[in-house]
């Protein structure tokens, strides 16, 4: 099942945040809605469903390669249509006042997983097989299916608009985000992060292969050094007392991950390369959870799933990136190819920030009714 080409590695993420961009704005006019625990409770089930049947094929060996795409997008589609819920289930449990670390919380969360995830399939896969760390993960979503269950979710303080088309809904998400300048600024940024930044994550594994020449096991450690990184920030910034200019902090997150990513590409020792995804990971954790704050905290209530909503659009611009850094790397090498995205997405980046200053302002609610 092994495929030596970048660009086959990159379908692997087009399939996994492809529908993100399809469906990031109905899943955020569904975090609007009743339905919410319905929606969790079938994503997760989904999901569990799809890595269990993966597992059984693994075990009887009668897989091909491109398998893991309709996993991959099973994954994405769940992801695409639970994001917003979940997102806005964390200001809905604890409010304004404890969202910040609320969020840097699950960014610590998060960030172990980015950490123990691939250092443990790393081990699993070089001992026993890729098989094993399928199995493994159906059992998180067990997990995840259990906890999700048990959750008393409370439905919005508002009734469902029953009467309003969901292109109505998505039309409104969508313009009430353009007009909120810090809300625009965030989202640009989001997109220019997914499309250029965030395919490393499918290069990495190339590298490691080709230009670091390792195997499985210090692949994987390499791939949880960004886990570990976001860790550390993630618990920094929960650690943080009273944050108002939420936006500066995503800037510098943004800025620290492109900078490590260029001296990654730039890097052929694996032990320099370690640290520089560390770097990536500190960068990370600052962009990754003040940008679902900012869209908590700046958006109306009424709008707040729709604004993450858009959020998820945003990053739904990934799979796009991952095809193109793939097919960049399959005529260049990885490296180069990371390289370029880099070059392209850092002045993007700059431009965002001097013609947007709102961003590094002061973060307020909108209140305009």
């Amino acid at each position: 099942m092994e495929t030596d080409s970048p660009w086959f590695v990159g379908l692997v993420g087009f399939s996994w945040m492809a529908p993100m961009f399809v469906l990031g704005l109905i899943g955020g006019v569904l975090a609007d809605t009743s339905a919410r625990k319905k929606v969790l409770v079938g994503t997760q089930t989904a999901g569990l469903v799809a890595v269990t049947l993966m597992t059984v094929l693994l075990a009887k060996d009668v897989t091909q390669f491109w398998y893991a795409y309709l996993l991959m997008s099973v994954v994405g589609i769940g992801e695409a249509l639970d994001m917003a819920t979940r997102r806005s289930l964390v200001h809905d449990f604890l409010g304004s006042q404890g969202v910040t670390n609320a969020v840097a919380l699950d960014s610590v969360g998060m960030g172990a997983s980015f950490m123990i995830g691939p250092a443990a399939a790393g081990v699993l896969i070089a001992i026993f097989g890729v098989g094993a760390s399928h199995t493994v993960v159906a059992g998180l979503y067990v997990a995840s299916l259990a906890l999700v269950w048990r959750l008393s979710i409370n439905p919005p303080a508002r009734p469902d608009q029953t009467t309003v088309s969901l292109i109505t809904e998505l039309v409104e998400g969508i313009r009430y985000v353009a007009g909120t300048p810090a809300l625009m600024a965030m989202v640009l940024i989001t997109v220019i992060m997914n499309l250029l930044l965030f395919p490393y994550m499918y290069m990495v594994p190339v590298v490691a292969k080709d230009v670091l020449e390792v195997g499985p096991d210090l692949m994987g450690l390499l791939q949880a050094m960004p886990g570990l990184g976001s860790l550390i920030g993630s618990v920094f910034i929960a650690s943080l007392a009273n944050v108002t200019h939420h936006g500066r902090l995503l800037i510098a997150g943004t800025l620290t991950t492109f900078v490590g990513l260029l001296l990654f590409s730039l890097s052929s020792t694996y032990v320099v390369s370690m640290g520089l995804m560390l770097m990536i990971g500190l960068g990370l954790a600052g962009f990754i959870s003040m940008q679902t704050l900012i869209a908590m905290l700046v958006a109306r209530y009424d709008m707040r799933g729709k604004a993450l909503g858009v959020v998820t659009l945003a990053i739904g611009v990934g799979p796009f990136g991952a095809l193109i850094v793939g097919a960049v790397a399959d005529q260049t090498g990885p490296s180069l190819a990371l390289f370029l995205n880099v070059a392209i997405g850092l002045p993007l980046v700059g431009l965002v920030v001097l013609t947007m200053p709102t961003l590094r302002l002061r973060t307020l609610p909108d209140t305009v009714a």
